[in-house]
């Protein structure tokens, strides 16, 4: 072998080597394992990851919107809060969860998912629980600012860290899996609110403070298990073995094409700079805006539906399982056609209908059909909003700041869901639900056009390597451009 070959062979050593959480992995040319063994070894992946990850934000969301079901049981009247106050400790909380967002996944990168989401947790749990201690309106506004203070890095976060494990056409199915504990914790939280209600009065507390003390120690104990339970990345990942670590590592670095994964903030720059991060913004936050409005208010707009608080408690739950529901099946169905817009649009209108019939019928039975359709709308829209955008991201450091910016502007929609529905427009809520139909009409225009362009951008995109004569590109052609991500010309979007 002559210098010039020995040289170039080191060269594509070094240029396959990539640094994750400061251990250096090499990406050697091994054969992929034939679909039985990759279809075993993605089972394998999800079963050490998802359903820790599922239960936690379960524990998460409920801890976040059981304030919704506290209402019922007296908790305005003990802590004497009138006007808008009850919607101004809805509202206090997104302000810091959204600032959390962007410094979180920056410091998961920087140090270990384990360590970051187990800190994480149990802070938010601790201030779970001292909520259930306040005695007035400044205190329930100071427990929950530090709740969304820790909350807010939980969910980006672990949308980031399911695109470190699956190739981008795996991650939909996987983020709505997650996700659906969402909707588990709106069905659980009304059964759990319905069962708590009878300890009103123990130890002199109401049931409101039991609910957010009861939950709180839930999510503590929990968090105790979870630097052990969390793989950090698949290089470092007990469970697989040194084959199965290489796979994974191989699989990863085909679906991105070689794309940097280094932790360079000229990433974070790009993501900032990237036109296509913030019409996906725009799309989670009027996906998240119905969401918390339904999750925050669904126990009240079924009481005054003209069922007591308890029944409201109860009748809570079929929305949410039937949600659930959806939500898994769509984002299985998108993954498998590899297409998201069209399902995106597909639901919005949807819930549009969902919300349509609760705003424009006096008949409980219809309304309450309206809660369901509305249900199966919103619940699906944020997996599958999450899934394209990070389908559509190159490179770890990109796609982790870019996700973390959709679901800071998707949290937005948290501050404006809190005003939504106020107690002057009740018993029938019309002006927000219709406020909703607005804003679920606008994301659905804004996913129309971007399955549109990206639609365009690939066809633009093969044919300039048509005309090029260009059908593939080596591996020494991609590294030359790992650095300018998803605009590299052989990237292709998800549509």
């Amino acid at each position: 072998m002559d210098s010039a070959t020995s040289t170039s062979l080191q060269d594509t050593k070094e240029a396959n080597k990539d640094v994750k959480e400061g251990n250096v992995t090499v990406i050697e040319e091994t054969p992929g394992f034939d679909a039985k063994a990759t279809k075993k070894l993605i089972r394998k992946i999800d079963w050490h990851l998802i359903p820790f990850l599922a239960l936690i934000y379960l524990l998460c969301f409920l801890d976040r919107t059981n304030i919704g079901n506290a209402r019922l049981d007296n908790l305005e009247k003990d802590l004497h809060l009138h006007g808008l106050q009850f919607n101004d400790c809805l509202a206090i909380l997104f302000p810091f969860y959204i600032a959390a967002e962007i410094p979180s996944n920056i410091m998961m990168k920087r140090l270990r998912p384990s360590i970051w989401l187990t800190f994480i947790m149990v802070f938010w749990s601790v201030a779970m629980i001292c909520q259930g201690f306040v005695k007035n309106y400044s205190g329930l506004m100071a427990t929950r600012v530090f709740l969304g203070v820790f909350e807010g890095g939980l969910f980006p976060g672990v949308n980031y860290y399911i695109t470190s494990w699956y190739c981008r056409h795996e991650c939909g199915f996987r983020m709505a899996l997650f996700f659906s504990a969402a909707t588990l914790a709106g069905a659980f939280g009304g059964i759990l609110a319905r069962g708590i209600a009878e300890m009103n009065g123990v130890g002199g507390k109401s049931a409101w403070a039991w609910i957010f003390i009861l939950e709180g120690l839930l999510s503590l104990v929990v968090s105790f298990t979870a630097y052990w339970v969390i793989n950090d990345y698949p290089s470092t990942a007990n469970f697989l073995s040194a084959p199965e670590k290489a796979e994974v590592e191989r699989r990863l670095n085909e679906d991105h094409g070689n794309l940097s994964n280094t932790y360079n903030i000229k990433y974070v720059w790009q993501a900032i700079r990237d036109w296509k991060i913030y019409i996906h913004m725009l799309i989670c936050m009027a996906g998240f805006c119905p969401i918390y409005s339904f999750s925050l208010f669904l126990p009240t707009i079924i009481k005054n539906m003209g069922y007591t608080a308890n029944e409201a408690q109860l009748m809570s739950v079929p929305p949410y399982v039937v949600a659930c529901f959806f939500t898994i099946v769509a984002s299985y169905v998108a993954d498998r056609v590899r297409q998201r817009g069209v399902f995106m649009c597909g639901f919005q209108i949807v819930a549009i209908a969902g919300f349509a019939m609760l705003a424009g019928t006096k008949k409980a039975k219809i309304q309450y059909a309206g809660t369901v359709l509305a249900a199966i709308g919103i619940y699906p829209q944020i997996p599958l909003g999450l899934a394209w955008n990070g389908n559509n991201i190159g490179g770890n450091m990109k796609r982790g700041t870019g996700i973390a910016m959709q679901v800071m502007g998707g949290n937005c929609g948290g501050i404006i869901a809190s005003y939504v529905y106020l107690t002057r427009d009740s018993p029938r809520f019309i002006k927000g639900h219709s406020l909703l139909i607005g804003i679920i009409s606008m994301a659905f225009c804004l996913s129309l056009f971007m399955t549109v362009y990206l639609r365009r951008e690939n066809a633009r995109r093969d044919a300039l390597a048509a005309v090029a004569e260009r059908s593939d590109y080596s591996d020494e052609e991609k590294l030359e451009q790992m650095e300018i991500a998803d605009n590299a010309p052989w990237f292709r979007y998800t549509v």
